[in-house]
């Protein structure tokens, strides 16, 4: 058998070729299966979106279809029939587990609400489709319902050939809930008219939305799904979901959704829980049903009807709302039996230890497989924490497909290093390390925080730096040493993260203009209050805050970065790396990157050591645009200083006046 390409070229993994081999040929055999044994491909196995659920037939009658093998009778009560069991809106099973209802176009209205009754030996619920597509909650009640969704006027699409630019990918994360400054839940048409235009003007290429699966639990954050056909009615109509995403691609932005096939809420009038009466329809039985740190169930990837919902599921987003692809939630959860609670992964054998899931494994890869087959040019992004070898690696070189993996470690890197690390004691070197300690040879999308570190209990980057002085100092002229010292490294952190990528890069909604204070959903114990779930737009706006700097900086690097062709292919070369100056630059491409991390020197003509010739300064954090002291003149041209030792290297020094806490980016024109 030849070598997977993935074990070739990392000589550490032969030892576990045996594991890597194997998972590629139950994928392979996987995908034989389900596709009648190679006469069909995946993609034409993922519509189960078009057959289950409620379609309007050809003739302008309802179908309905369900898959519940427990049930012993369904009927559909709604809006069109009193909430009743009615025998002329009953379903009737077909064979292996499906059941079918017929009903005349008269039976159901666009608009109307209804759910399932679900029969089972010794007992019944009411339950909503298990692909249901447009699902509502009561105001009143709060019970949740399916909807009939058939406007008259389905919407059309403006753009219908965009291609993502992926070069560099860069994403913009956001929620569209608390995007509003308001003290509510936003909506998509909000988002559109008054956030989307922001993005654009920032510079970012990539949307990328949480929180679109239906979840009953507004605090959840999206990630304890209840209906994942269904876009979350509390933001706005299918309609207007889809006007948003065609919006950006006609900005010329792709747009990205978190995805969650890693679990499922528990609920059962709301979920698959407990849908046909058994808890194992969807889900594992025993132990492995219930995730032990969410509190949610646990997908069987081994099961076919499991594949195929999920499978689907992927197909159906990417087709009837345009998706671009796909971040991926809880990928190490699903690839390890012990979700990855307690385990250190401090070694390969941590990979290959025999408390892999192959089944979710496999199910990632025949994901990747189905959505780049729907979509050639689908963005996936693997969040998974171990480091899992070949996550971001092409199927048919033995990896899991996916495009990227976010490089997880940078966050908590920068959260401990501002928390435990004297300024003094902090180190260039090291920095510059673990911005680029990674796999080569797999994407990752670099990030210095995501929603993850502002939520309830922890505190975004720039709070942490300047703490509470951001309530009384951040406007002009009332800075202070803390406010000072937080801006510059806020710019600098961004910095450094995202001119070190090799493949993108990610900012949460707010945190490029340093947005205050935590991410606090309605909950009880905050007196179901909106005041920590909203972005407060009205501080980037006031051009007499320091924000406003804050966000053109971000908007700067962004535009830089993304300007400069190919710039995540680049070659990273360190030209410097003094320890006890605490400075650090690196060159890619024409462009060369120098950061001081001392808080107390400046340096005057400082020598880096860097290719010859003529560079012009193209961006810098102590700029007065950005709220920076302005000492340096950037508009001075830097000529390189010959050395004999190092002409014949085509290398010479480069003499810069670098502030205290200040990053330079300089392009060698000739």
């Amino acid at each position: 058998m030849k070598t997977l390409k993935l074990i070739k070229n990392d000589p550490y993994l032969q030892p576990y070729s045996g594991a890597i081999e194997g998972r590629t040929h139950y994928y392979e055999h996987t995908e034989w299966r389900l596709t009648n044994e190679g006469k069909s491909k995946l993609k034409d196995f993922a519509n189960g979106h078009l057959y289950y659920g409620l379609h309007k037939t050809a003739e302008g009658d309802w179908v309905l279809r369900e898959w519940a093998p427990n049930a012993t009778a369904i009927y559909v009560k709604g809006d069109f029939n009193g909430w009743e069991k009615r025998e002329d809106y009953r379903l009737y099973p077909t064979e292996n587990g499906n059941w079918e209802g017929r009903f005349p176009a008269e039976k159901m209205q666009h608009g109307q609400l209804f759910k399932l009754l679900v029969e089972w030996q010794g007992g019944y619920g009411e339950r909503i489709p298990s692909y249901a597509r447009r699902v509502v909650q009561d105001n009143v009640t709060k019970i949740f319902s399916a909807q009939v969704w058939a406007p008259e006027k389905p919407y059309k699409w403006k753009t219908k050939h965009f291609k993502p630019n992926t070069d560099p990918l860069l994403i913009y994360e956001c929620h569209i809930g608390m995007a509003t400054n308001q003290e509510k839940v936003g909506t998509y048409e909000e988002f559109r008219q008054n956030v989307l235009p922001r993005v654009k003007e920032l510079g970012y290429n990539c949307l990328q939305i949480m929180a679109i699966q239906e979840h009953p639990y507004y605090g959840s954050f999206g990630y304890h799904v209840s209906n994942f056909f269904a876009a979350s009615s509390r933001f706005g109509t299918p309609e207007e979901l889809k006007h948003l995403i065609d919006d950006a691609h006609g900005m010329g932005i792709a747009v990205i959704m978190d995805l969650v096939h890693s679990h499922a809420v528990k609920n059962e009038l709301e979920g698959l829980g407990n849908f046909d009466g058994t808890g194992y329809q969807y889900f594992h039985t025993g132990p492995r049903r219930e995730h032990p740190a969410w509190d949610s169930l646990c997908f069987n990837y081994q099961k076919h009807e499991v594949l195929h919902f999920l499978l689907s599921n992927c197909k159906f987003w990417l087709e009837e709302y345009n998706f671009d692809g796909f971040r991926f939630d809880g990928v190490t959860s699903m690839i390890y039996r012990s979700h990855g609670l307690g385990e250190d992964f401090n070694g390969y054998e941590s990979y290959y230890n025999l408390n892999q899931d192959g089944d979710a494994i496999c199910y990632l890869m025949l994901a990747n497989r189905v959505i780049h087959q729907v979509k050639k040019h689908a963005i996936t992004i693997a969040e998974e924490m171990s480091g899992m070898p070949g996550l971001a690696y092409p199927l048919k070189d033995g990896g899991m497909g996916f495009d990227y993996r976010l490089a997880m470690g940078q966050p908590d890197f920068w959260i401990k290093y501002i928390k435990e690390v004297k300024d003094e004691d902090w180190k260039a070197g090291h920095i510059l390390y673990e911005m680029t300690n990674r796999r080569q040879d797999e994407k990752t999308i670099s990030y210095a925080e995501s929603h993850d570190q502002a939520l309830v209990g922890d505190k975004t980057i720039i709070f942490r730096l300047i703490d509470a002085e951001m309530y009384w100092h951040m406007r002009h002229g009332d800075n202070t040493y803390m406010v000072d010292r937080g801006m510059a490294l806020h710019k600098m952190i961004r910095l450094v993260t995202c001119s070190t990528m090799n493949g993108g890069y990610l900012n949460f909604m707010g945190n490029e203009f340093g947005h205050p204070e935590w991410i606090d959903f309605p909950r009880e114990g905050n007196g179901w209050s909106y005041k920590y779930a909203r972005r407060q737009w009205e501080l980037v706006d006031n051009d007499n805050l320091y924000f406003h700097e804050l966000a053109a900086f971000d908007k700067a690097m962004i535009h830089l970065i993304g300007s400069i062709d190919g710039f995540e292919n680049l070659p990273l070369q360190t030209l410097w790396d003094n320890e006890g100056d605490q400075l650090a630059a690196f060159k890619r491409g024409d462009y060369v990157f120098v950061f001081n991390w001392n808080g107390q020197k400046s340096f005057a003509d400082y020598g880096i050591l860097a290719p010859a010739g003529k560079y012009d300064v193209v961006l810098n954090t102590d700029a007065r645009e950005f709220a920076g002291f302005g000492i340096a003149d950037d508009s001075i041209e830097h000529f390189t200083t010959p050395d004999p030792l190092y002409e014949k290297d085509g290398k010479g020094w480069l003499k810069l006046y670098v502030p205290a806490r200040s990053a330079v980016v300089l392009k060698k024109i000739d």
